[in-house]
Parts: structure tokens; sequence; C-alpha cells
């Protein structure tokens, strides 16, 4: 593996941003989805917790995995992509 151009750590950069946002931005829907119905009803604190303890763990995988597919994927895109 030769040495990096800037271009390249520049994609690399920005491939990261955008894998870290995008992945805050699907753990948080998936956490509002699991997490909206304990807003809107009137639920025991033992659903609540559940429900908080499942949104938690839910957003927490799904972050990961995408950050994770982002990252594979550009890792394996193919060196001369015209970009």
């Amino acid at each position: 593996m030769g040495r990096r151009t800037q271009a390249d750590r520049d994609a690399i950069t920005i491939e990261i941003g955008y894998a870290f946002v995008s992945g805050c931005f699907a753990a948080a829907l998936v956490f509002a989805a699991v997490y909206g119905p304990a807003l809107v009803f009137d639920l025991s604190p033992t659903v609540d917790a559940v429900l908080t303890l499942a949104a938690g763990v839910l957003a927490g995988a799904v972050f990961l995995l995408r950050i994770t597919h982002v990252l594979w994927r550009f890792a394996r895109r193919p060196e001369n992509d015209g970009g």
C-alpha cells in the first residue's frame, strides 16, 4: 500500500463524518420509534423503563451497524472511482 494523497485523506475524513452523522440520525429515529409510545400514552413506570432500555440498546446497535456499513462500503470502493 502506497502513501495516501491529500485527496485520499480528505475523502476518508469526509466519509467518517458522514458515517457518524448518518449513524446519529438513524439511531435517533430508532430511539424515537421505540420510545415514542411512552411519551404519548400513560404507561406504568416498569413499561417506561423497559421501553427506555430497549430504545437505548436498539439505537446503539443501529448506530454501530450504520457506521460499520458506511465505512466498509467506502473501504471496498474501487481505487479509481472517478472522484
